[in-house]
């Protein structure tokens, strides 16, 4: 029986599936391993099934035992782990595509709804029982008839357009390629981002984290967007370029942001902890049980259908 190491405390179903399948070894404790600890805990094993809290750089892979063939990554991203690493010790990364879709934009609208309508103050008042009714108290922006910029229309992307369509905004779009018509639904298709952000009144992002992507949301693109936009992130932190998206809410360019994931996770930048038009969540994109669920078993799976065939339809490298 080959034998995984569990770095981070599962859902109890998908930790009772690997213990099934596997001798495996779990994190009870839920601790967050050192590098030191981790490399320890893996030698004996077969497998590493990783979260994004494990840091499984070159220095980390390199330090691996050679007993390791997989690390099976509990996520749908992957930038936790040196690939390049992975692939020149022969080591195979999986990660969870498509069990999270759903989850993920349901967090995205929440962003919307939550920048537009102002629900920071709104919290802050609630929480204080303080406020007095007024014509204009708290107001916010309206959903319908709004123009939706969705960054990235892949899976999440179209979910985060259909779940949007409802409330009557209108969908535009950048993709690395144009979408069939059949997926684009009458989406609006844009050839660059300066031509989206142009007539984003929302933007959501939902592109995955790339040397092309990274701070794509800087001081110069956020010119781009008519004044008063809203901006959310739900798909990887380092898109934006913290202290240009601070500057420009400063300065009403931007209204509001919804941000459920940012750099340095999780000690994000103190400036959004202070501003009133910043909507945030800790990280919350698949934080469903069905989706913790699925994505659990997946990554368990993925390491049986590896050992079992000697592939996996969810390489990343």
């Amino acid at each position: 029986m080959k034998k995984i190491l569990v770095t981070r405390r599962l859902l109890k179903a998908c930790e009772e599936k690997a213990t099934k399948l596997f001798d495996t070894q779990l994190n009870t404790n839920d601790e967050l391993y050192s590098q030191s600890k981790l490399i320890q805990l893996s030698h004996g094993c077969d497998a590493i099934l990783t979260s994004l809290t494990e840091k499984m750089d070159e220095e980390t892979i390199n330090k691996l035992p050679e007993t390791i063939k997989i690390i099976s990554n509990f996520a749908v991203g992957f930038g936790n782990i040196d690939l390049e690493a992975a692939k020149k010790r022969g080591i195979t990364v999986t990660n969870t595509p498509d069990v999270l879709t759903d989850a993920t934009a349901e967090i995205a609208m929440l962003l919307i709804l939550g920048a537009a309508r102002r629900a920071p103050e709104g919290i802050e008042y609630a929480n204080n029982s303080n406020w007095k009714w007024s014509a204009d108290f708290l107001i916010g922006k309206q959903l319908t008839g709004a123009r939706l910029g969705i960054l990235g229309m892949g899976r999440i992307g179209r979910a985060v357009a259909k779940l949007s369509r409802p409330f009557g905004m209108k969908i535009h779009y950048h993709n690395r390629s144009r979408l069939n018509s059949d997926l684009e639904e009458g989406a609006i298709y844009h050839e660059n981002i300066k031509s989206l952000f142009s007539v984003s009144d929302i933007l959501a992002i939902n592109c995955p984290a790339t040397k092309e992507t990274v701070n794509i949301i800087n001081k110069e693109t956020l010119e781009y967007f008519p004044t008063g936009a809203i901006i959310t992130n739900s798909a990887r932190g380092d898109m934006i370029d913290d202290e240009a998206m601070l500057d420009a809410l400063d300065r009403r360019k931007i209204y509001a942001v919804g941000l459920d994931v940012y750099k340095n996770e999780p000690n994000l930048n103190s400036g959004y902890l202070k501003h009133k038009s910043a909507f945030i969540l800790p990280h919350l994109g698949s934080a469903t049980k069905e989706t913790r669920t699925a994505m659990g078993n997946l990554a368990v799976e993925n390491i049986d259908e590896f050992f079992k065939t000697g592939q996996s339809k969810n390489k990343v490298n």
